[in-house]
């Protein structure tokens, strides 16, 4: 970097946390609004439960605009670098989000509610698309090789620590205003302070220079001129595992927070100020859980990936006879649900940014998180709905036990990455080049020869196949 300005742990973890946690908090306020006010004040009253579905479904919007995001600011993270693409990233959530806060409704405008209501879900969805896996790879990439499971784990906090303050927002109103004022004015009070929220993220991120690991990229090459078709020529097994491996996250942290929410309030009945209350303790335990699993991560990812998702796939069958069996049950429901969900997410970002090479690390690991989105989070609500609605409850742990087993074959596909060099030649890059950059990034040999050599028998080898000199 010509400023030779290093960024600092704390900038670094800072910025990568607060950024997901005002994507998140945008995100979330958006699902609990979708449960409790959208299906009164943007569809028509006359089929209260189609009107429940019709929200949810735009809900599922943004999941559908992600691999659009990702691909968008894939591209250009790839190309032109981490930092600037993460800034245009989070404006665009923001923006998106600010308005579904001055929306008229459907009483006032009719049919034009609902659409304009999706046009600014799918800008949510667009730049969450591109957030996500700009914040992983802004700590990953910036962390020693034996504390990036570590790193790693701070855009992961963003998603629990949104949720909480989401959640604690929509509880204070429902406490402070009338069911009238929360209906009139209330929900969009979360909406327009997002944006103070927005602007501290921008602030922090701008002070940030590039990623050292892109910046060793572009030293030893050119970008890559076309990032996604790369991922698809390149690497498809990457891509096809990692959307499974992300696939039984998913589908759990949706049934918990978004369907829970809707048939705790609707089908059992319970207030929505306690059932959001019993979702803001048991999302404590999905905080707490993250950084024990980015600790035991540091000691094998997969491995320890396998036995979260055996584990998720016997709790559906669960599932069904804690949430029916009182207040109580569906606390203990969501608070081993939450806490797999911390086990299983801590170490996603990590695991899945690290199956791509660096040239293409942005586009790769953001197409896989957000096309599992598609297949687990956006539908998980509508089909959970329906699978409750047409066969019981039951039903609804079956499919999480059925995501589960898909993930399991996906981690079965993928390598252990803990060991991994970021900074690996791709095939076809010279490895002449690499030394020439004089990165000491790279992983070192300790000899002072001043030539690159091919060391099969050096376990540093393993990974790449070359060894450069220490500079």
């Amino acid at each position: 970097m010509a400023s030779g300005k290093i960024n600092t742990p704390r900038q670094v973890l800072f910025a990568s946390l607060v950024g997901t946690t005002v994507e998140f908090f945008d995100f979330y306020i958006y699902a609990t609004a979708a449960v409790l006010v959208f299906p009164s004040l943007f569809f028509p009253a006359s089929n209260p439960a189609s009107a429940v579905l019709l929200s949810l479904a735009t809900f599922g919007v943004a999941f559908f605009a992600r691999p659009v995001g990702s691909a968008l600011f894939g591209h250009f993270g790839d190309r032109i670098g981490r930092k600037r693409t993460l800034v245009v990233a989070l404006s665009t959530m923001g923006l998106s989000t600010f308005l579904i806060g001055v929306l008229p409704g459907y009483a006032m405008i009719g049919v034009l509610a609902p659409v304009l209501l999706a046009v600014c879900r799918f800008g949510q969805g667009i730049g969450l698309g591109g957030e996500w896996g700009g914040a992983v790879l802004l700590a990953v990439e910036n962390a020693p090789p034996r504390k990036r499971a570590l790193y790693g784990m701070f855009p992961q906090l963003g998603a629990p620590i949104g949720f909480l303050l989401s959640g604690s927002v929509f509880l204070l109103l429902s406490r402070f205003l009338t069911q009238k004022q929360f209906l009139t004015f209330g929900w969009r009070l979360p909406f327009l302070a997002s944006a103070l929220l927005v602007l501290l993220g921008l602030y922090v991120r701008l002070t940030l220079t590039e990623t050292p690991v892109f910046a060793e990229s572009l030293r030893r090459s050119e970008p890559v001129k076309l990032p996604l078709l790369d991922v698809f020529r390149r690497n498809p097994r990457e891509l096809f595992a990692g959307i499974l491996v992300c696939l039984a996250t998913f589908v759990l942290f949706y049934l918990m927070v978004v369907f829970a929410l809707s048939l705790g309030t609707k089908a059992l009945h319970y207030s929505n100020s306690r059932f959001l209350t019993l979702q803001l303790f048991a999302t404590l335990l999905f905080a707490a859980t993250i950084p024990i699993s980015a600790w035991l991560a540091g000691y094998g990812r997969r491995s320890l990936m396998i036995v979260v998702t055996i584990a998720i796939a016997a709790f559906g069958f669960a599932f069904e006879p804690l949430f029916t069996s009182g207040l109580g049950g569906a606390f203990l429901m969501m608070s081993i649900g939450l806490s797999l969900m911390g086990i299983t997410y801590g170490p996603l970002g990590t695991l899945v940014s690290e199956l791509f090479p660096t040239a293409v690390r942005y586009t790769g690991s953001s197409l896989a998180f957000s096309t599992a989105g598609i297949l687990g989070a956006s539908a998980a609500p509508y089909i959970a709905t329906k699978l409750a609605m047409n066969y019981g409850l039951h039903a609804v742990g079956y499919y999480l036990t059925i995501s589960a087993l898909l993930t399991l074959v996906g981690l079965l596909l993928i390598r252990e990455t803990k060991d991994e060099d970021l900074n690996a030649p791709v095939p076809g890059e010279d490895p002449a080049a690499r030394c020439a950059t004089g990165s000491t990034a790279l992983p070192r040999s300790t000899s002072s020869n001043a030539s690159c050599t091919n060391s099969s028998d050096s376990a540093r080898a393993s990974v790449s196949g070359w060894v450069c000199p220490a500079l």
